[in-house]
């Protein structure tokens, strides 16, 4: 007889009410699960519709990859395709290559995500709506070696473990291009002092607009993380860690289960980033980017003019770096370089969307770029003054 006791009591429900059913956790505890019962009043949800941006996107991507892997280069062009075509291929092998590690981490991160318990993400991120909190939300953006793909889809999960808004927000903002990676890049592209400038730059404003986020959602005026969970008193991380550590099932059984769950739990974003890339195909095939080069200069309207650019055309942190480069360099505007790196990530459409399904809030996501583009334009202004 186990040492265990389970209530397996069912309540019988109506037609149209839900049904509780424990589900055992542990050894000796169990938690309710409320589940829907598919009935007269719902339609089941085994019935699900095709999702044709997801697959209509993943389709173009992967038709322009084989196109370009089928065809000979010369001088950067395709042999025997019109133009147009010819960097719509080069464009889809270009940015696919830049991001699908990204996306591969990431996946791995949403599904080792859900098998930690949200009391040992809580207390990794610290309490919500504190500054301690926000502090250590924005320093684990900065440090995490992941593109802005991979950062978002590891932010939304974050979301969904509880963490606060303004946690998320912060961790989102100082994440997209302070990877390790793109960090020793720009220190070859831009010196190290610009770069270091530029990372003090974002953590300054991944802080606070996480402050700001956190305010409102405590004010009311952002709905509250409906997936908030208050840490025990008698809560301690290391030692919860260190079990879980111990505890966990390494077997490849268990591996596959949890990397097919991060695709299901990174499947919306992905669906966005596959559109991203189907979108700088286009304009790259018919914008000619050289005009970035020339118009964008350290102006107030070269300022604008950039953080126009940045909004039509970042999808990759990867590819938006050597162009960040090119404005401190050849058009001498280090504060346009900053703004195209940050502006991207403020006002990347893939971004805006993701927060909207995850969150469920057109509020929260167009609150992003409202609460951190004036920041941005700001800095860079005053970093072209320098």
């Amino acid at each position: 007889m186990s040492n265990c006791h389970d209530d397996t009591s069912k309540t019988p429900k109506s037609c149209c009410s839900v049904k509780t059913e424990p589900v055992k956790s542990s050894c000796c505890h169990s938690e309710e699960v409320v589940t829907t019962e598919a009935s007269c009043c719902a339609p089941s949800s085994k019935q699900s519709s095709i999702d044709w941006m997801l697959w209509g996107s993943t389709a173009f991507v992967v038709f322009m990859y084989g196109l370009y892997l089928l065809t000979g280069w010369e001088s950067g062009h395709a042999t025997g395709l019109p133009e147009w075509l010819s960097t719509m291929s080069h464009t889809s092998f270009e940015m696919f290559n830049a991001m699908w590690w990204g996306i591969v981490l990431g996946i791995v991160l949403v599904g080792w995500l859900n098998r930690i318990p949200r009391e040992v993400v809580i207390a990794a991120l610290g309490q919500g709506h504190t500054k301690r909190g926000i502090f250590r939300a924005t320093l684990a953006g900065l440090l995490l070696d992941l593109c802005n793909h991979g950062i978002l889809m590891v932010a939304m999960k974050l979301y969904e473990r509880g963490a606060s808004l303004g946690q998320v927000m912060a961790f989102l903002i100082a994440s997209p291009w302070n990877s390790f990676t793109l960090t020793l890049i720009l220190f070859g592209l831009i010196g190290v002092q610009w770069t270091l400038v530029f990372i003090a730059g974002s953590a300054v404003i991944a802080w606070i607009s996480g402050y700001i986020f956190d305010r409102l959602e405590m004010n009311g005026a952002l709905p509250m993380n409906p997936n908030k969970e208050d840490l025990p008193q008698d809560f301690k991380l290391y030692p919860a860690l260190k079990q879980l550590t111990k505890e966990a099932d390494y077997s490849p059984n268990a591996t596959a289960v949890m990397l097919k769950d991060g695709l299901l739990g990174a499947r919306m974003v992905i669906r966005w980033i596959m559109f991203g890339v189907v979108l700088v195909a286009f304009l790259r095939a018919f914008v000619p980017m050289e005009i970035f080069e020339t118009w964008f200069g350290a102006t107030i309207g070269g300022l604008f003019l950039t953080l126009a650019a940045a909004t039509v055309i970042e999808v990759c942190s990867e590819g938006s770096t050597p162009i960040a480069a090119d404005l401190v360099n050849r058009a001498s505007a280090p504060g346009n370089g900053f703004t195209f790196l940050m502006a991207g990530a403020a006002t990347d459409y893939t971004e805006i969307m993701s927060i909207k399904d995850t969150m469920k809030s057109w509020k929260i996501a167009l609150f992003l770029p409202l609460i951190t583009v004036p920041q941005v334009l700001l800095l860079g202004w005053i970093m072209n003054q320098v």
